[in-house]
């Protein structure tokens, strides 16, 4: 099975700058996508690399339309949020199920029956 290849990671300074770039010299080429195939070696990324960055910029800027950056990491922190709340709630459902009121483990009513039993000195097999 072949290897993926690791991505190669860029700062957000050499993507503003990428994109600062398309956006300047964007009127000199006869497409936006000319703009991006010639500029994207020059910052050593391949094109569709530099056209998510612009396209993530435009969007953020609000010349696009779209879920920002800032919309998409306040929906993921909020998915973890309900995600955790819906686990703990989980665990109190359980946890009042298993406890009565009186703080006594509650017992599935079968073995109630038998316990009672017991303790009135019945000796039946139930």
């Amino acid at each position: 099975m072949p290897s993926k290849k690791p991505t190669p990671k860029y700062s957000p300074e050499v993507r503003e700058r990428a994109v600062r770039r398309v956006q300047e010299h964007r009127g000199e080429y006869p497409s936006l996508w000319a703009a991006i195939e010639s500029i994207a070696p020059k910052i050593g990324c391949v094109p569709q690399t530099l056209h998510e960055w612009v396209r993530k910029h435009e969007v953020d800027t609000g010349l696009r339309d779209g879920v920002t950056t800032e919309e998409r990491e306040r929906l993921k922190a909020l998915e973890r949020e309900v995600k955790e709340l819906r686990k703990a709630n989980e665990i109190l459902k359980l946890a009042s199920a298993f406890f009565a009121i009186d703080g006594r483990p509650r017992l599935p009513s079968h073995h109630f029956i038998a316990a009672r039993r017991k303790d009135c000195g019945h000796r039946s097999g139930l």
